[in-house]
């Protein structure tokens, strides 16, 4: 290779590294304020379609508001701190235990099904449905675009929510989902609280409809290990699936408590 042609090659590889080091141009800025949402739904906005989000999902996303309760919210969330004694009795676990075994027993043809489909037996599934929402009764009252869009802006986590925002803006343009459903703070959404991105990976049917929701819900384990028969508990094999559906340990040591004494049929609510 001759001088000029090294020097030449040496220029255009310090071009494209000073390149691949400068910030995007177009990407939208996070911010802790309600002052620069509006300026980041435009930029996100322009980024997405540019990444073929439809219209629908752009006007909808266009509509959303800063949601200030879901910024306290995720700001708050001192339960995941409690002991599991504390936590178990914040939760209600003893009626979510009573009310399980009663459903385990109404519900016998449906558990059943899900168990021979997915290989997850009954307790751990009714327990998920209980802590989440109560069985239904709490499935939360946000606008779940905008809990997430403002989740994305936000600046603690923007890189979780902001897959979070483009897998609700595919949901929107299916018509799976719209930009007026419902959810809980985080833009959780349906009978046992799904964000959008496992929606898209494990849901099954209409998530507000509890048949639908649990069957997702055990097809969410399948999909993270869970194997027919083996234990649940912490330290055996379906653990780390439960551990999988959420990241709090306090919660993930509740469920697999609540499960069992589900499927034993026996013991205190608030037992190890």
């Amino acid at each position: 290779m001759t001088k000029g042609r090294t020097v030449a090659a040496a220029i255009i590889s310090v071009a494209a590294l000073l390149l691949s080091l400068a910030p995007a141009a177009e990407a939208a800025q996070c911010g802790s304020s309600p002052a620069g949402f509006e300026a980041w739904k435009r930029e996100f906005s322009a980024e997405a379609q540019g990444k073929g989000i439809g219209p629908t999902a752009l006007s909808a996303l266009m509509q959303t508001n800063y949601a200030s309760a879901t910024i306290a919210a995720d700001r708050g969330q001192r339960s995941f701190s409690l002991s599991l004694e504390q936590f178990l009795a914040k939760r209600g676990a003893t009626t979510i235990v009573a009310k399980g075994r009663q459903l385990k027993q109404s519900q016998a043809a449906l558990f059943a099904s899900i168990q021979q489909r997915y290989g997850v037996p009954p307790g751990p599934l009714i327990a998920i449905w209980g802590m989440e929402t109560g069985f239904g009764s709490q499935r939360g009252n946000q606008n779940m675009l905008s809990s997430i869009a403002t989740l994305a802006y936000d600046c603690r986590r923007p890189e979780f929510f902001t897959d979070q925002l483009y897998a609700a803006l595919k949901l929107i343009d299916r018509g799976t989902l719209s930009g007026a459903t419902r959810g809980s703070m985080h833009g959780e959404v349906g009978q046992t609280q799904f964000m959008p991105k496992n929606i898209l990976a494990y849901g099954t049917g209409n998530l507000e409809v509890a048949a639908n929701a649990l069957n997702s819900t055990a097809n969410f384990l399948k999909a993270h290990g869970w194997r027919a028969g083996a234990g649940y508990q912490p330290g055996e094999p379906n653990f780390a699936a439960i551990e999988a559906w959420n990241a709090a340990g306090v919660y993930q040591k509740a469920i697999a408590l609540m499960g069992r004494q589900i499927d034993e049929g026996g013991g205190a609510a608030a037992s190890r």
